[in-house]
């Protein structure tokens, strides 16, 4: 191993924003543009961005492109965040893009070497209390790396297989939940759910009545009532006095709190408080963000459950609490309280229909949910051979031989 200062093997790129005043360089764009957001999800690449820019704005702007492989390292906020590229995008000045020098560094390797540092990066970033890196920075910063970039090649490898199948599970799981999510809409927005003759109801001539509280036409028969008429509400409460980081025999519990990496998971405890399955919605941060949870779970501050009274209905009031518009509360701090979730005016459809829904995504749903704990196991695996392999603790054959078993269909 030979022992490096990180800006002796990488080149650094910088980002930039175009000016958010003119229309030209944002309207209509197509090329991605990250912040920190787009990549805080402990994902190994990183395909789309939330915010579009145009090529003018590349061209009139510091902005510069990365180029698949690039590594990109946030430097301000959420400090340490990274991701390699997985499509050529631009990036804006909170973050730094990081290219390994050609025949120094393998650049997959150095992805995995910078995570196994992340903790130290954080500790030494420039600022008060940690909360950014500048470009002195990589100077302060030390690597052990191997030798040779064949080496290098085959720690990453055994990595990246572990990464590879959790991107294939997450793809399955979005073509599952775009299904389920057809189906609704088809159903439950468009009213096309097949009648007694296996009909599309409203294509069909099904009776509809106008609703004054949803402002459209729904099937005769169907209701439109609050949230916390259907289901109890609970605000999420303190942490608990007993957290881990990493699921034991004894803290198996998950608990969630508001945020998108990882579903909002916060660690793990002893005790449940949600025992049925239900919702949760964030009500600070990305405020709206819904996840349907379909095992125990204790929810703590910034986070609210919805409990539906009807028992495996939580599937169909996922998606119609999903697609609800939250108004934001709070003059300084933006919220979602309590009160205005349990004011939200849902659908109550025909029992049979809503029955027969969940009955069709069901599967769908447990699919996912396999797929989520197969991720889980994988990312801790990767996780404890990460260090493992980086100090030399676990050869790559014995790391080859625990990748191979794991991810064996």
């Amino acid at each position: 191993m030979n022992k490096v200062i990180l800006n002796d093997i990488i080149d650094v790129i910088s980002g930039g924003t175009p000016k958010t005043s003119i229309n030209d360089y944002w309207e209509n764009g197509e090329i991605g543009w990250l912040s920190v957001t787009d990549f805080n999800d402990d994902l190994r690449y990183v395909y789309n961005s939330e915010k579009k820019i145009t090529n003018l704005g590349v061209k009139e702007s510091n902005t510069k492109f990365l180029n698949r492989g690039d590594i990109i390292i946030s430097a301000r906020g959420t400090v340490g965040a990274l991701a390699q590229i997985g499509v050529p995008m631009c990036f804006n000045q909170s973050c730094f893009g990081i290219r390994g020098k050609e025949d120094i560094v393998d650049n997959d390797f150095l992805y995995y070497a910078l995570k196994n540092y992340v903790k130290h990066i954080i500790k030494r970033s420039q600022g008060s209390v940690f909360d950014t890196i500048n470009l002195a920075s990589f100077n302060l910063m030390e690597l052990e790396i191997p030798k040779l970039i064949i080496t290098q090649k085959q720690i990453a490898k055994v990595l990246s297989d572990l990464d590879a199948k959790i991107e294939i599970n997450n793809k399955i799981n979005t073509e599952l939940e775009a299904m389920a999510k057809t189906i609704y809409d088809y159903w439950f927005v468009q009213f096309d759910f097949p009648d007694e003759n296996g009909k599309p109801y409203k294509s069909s001539g099904g009776a509809m009545v106008y609703n004054e509280a949803l402002k459209r036409e729904i099937p005769e028969g169907w209701e439109v009532r609050k949230l916390d008429e259907i289901a109890k509400i609970n605000a999420g409460g303190d942490k608990p006095k007993i957290i881990s980081s990493f699921k034991t025999k004894d803290c198996n519990i998950p608990i969630y709190s508001n945020g998108t990496t990882n579903e909002g998971l916060y660690g793990y405890t002893t005790i449940s408080k949600i025992k049925e399955q239900s919702i949760t919605v964030s009500a600070r941060g990305t405020i709206g963000y819904t996840v349907l949870r379909n095992e125990p779970y204790l929810p703590i501050i910034r986070l609210i459950s919805v409990t539906p009274k009807i028992e495996g209905s939580a599937p169909f009031y996922y998606y119609e609490v999903k697609k609800l518009v939250f108004e934001n509360s709070g003059s300084v701090q933006q919220q979602l309280t309590k009160p205005q979730i349990s004011r939200l005016q849902v659908l109550n459809p025909n029992i049979n229909v809503l029955q027969e829904f969940v009955k069709i995504v069901s599967p769908m749903i447990g699919k996912q949910e396999s797929n989520k704990k197969e991720n889980q196991k994988l990312a801790e695996l990767r996780d404890w051979l990460l260090p493992m392999l980086m100090n030399g603790q676990v050869t790559i054959k014995e790391a080859q031989k625990s990748v191979n078993k794991a991810v064996e269909v």
